[in-house]
């Protein structure tokens, strides 16, 4: 295990995009910029918390993109179940720290970015089952195209821009939910190409 543990580099890579998120969580709570509609007339708003969570889908696709080719080719090790425990782990602490952010400031944009790791982390590994390439654009690609094309109007999310929505909304909290899961079944079942 501490082979597997210094290869996807817990300590340099997904210890600091976690601290890097729980800080940047507790002070830009509430900062918003607007943005231009490029469907509707009037703009679109922006909180600086839906993009905290790029920062935990980013540094997690790239602790699961180091491989250790000598060592996880042996069918013996259970490299998968390593990695879904990692992904858990992490999304774990990052959904708990922002939800302390959000009771002890009373910020609703922090439960959205609790609720929005586990939607954005469940397709950064949904893509990652895809193509390795897709698990760091994906979520980057979802969260700017729901910023500029997610409202109908100011304030009103379209359905499926479900990062928009307001942290309230049970529908959401649980579709986002039933995305991360799936995410860590596909990143279960993914079987990584072998290095040349």
């Amino acid at each position: 295990m501490i082979w597997w543990y210094k290869g996807r580099r817990l300590t340099t890579v997904v210890l600091p995009g976690l601290l890097a998120f729980t800080l940047l969580a507790a002070v830009a709570h509430g900062e918003s910029v607007s943005l231009p509609g490029l469907i509707t007339s009037g703009g679109n708003l922006l909180f600086l918390m839906h993009l905290t969570p790029l920062i935990v889908t980013a540094t997690l696709a790239h602790s699961l993109a180091q491989r250790l080719p000598e060592a996880e080719d042996l069918s013996v090790r259970p490299v998968q179940r390593y990695d879904v425990a990692l992904a858990l782990l992490t999304v774990a602490v990052a959904v708990s720290a922002a939800a302390v952010i959000g009771a002890v400031a009373n910020s609703a944009t922090a439960y959205e970015a609790a609720r929005n790791t586990l939607f954005l982390t469940g397709l950064m590994l949904l893509g990652g089952a895809v193509h390795p390439q897709a698990a760091t654009v994906t979520p980057v690609a979802w969260v700017f195209i729901a910023a500029f094309v997610g409202y109908r109007d100011f304030h009103r999310p379209w359905p499926w821009a479900v990062t928009l929505h307001p942290a309230g909304y049970l529908p959401t909290s649980f579709f986002c939910l039933a995305v991360f899961l799936c995410g860590l079944v596909a990143l279960r079942h993914t079987r990584r190409r072998p290095t040349s």
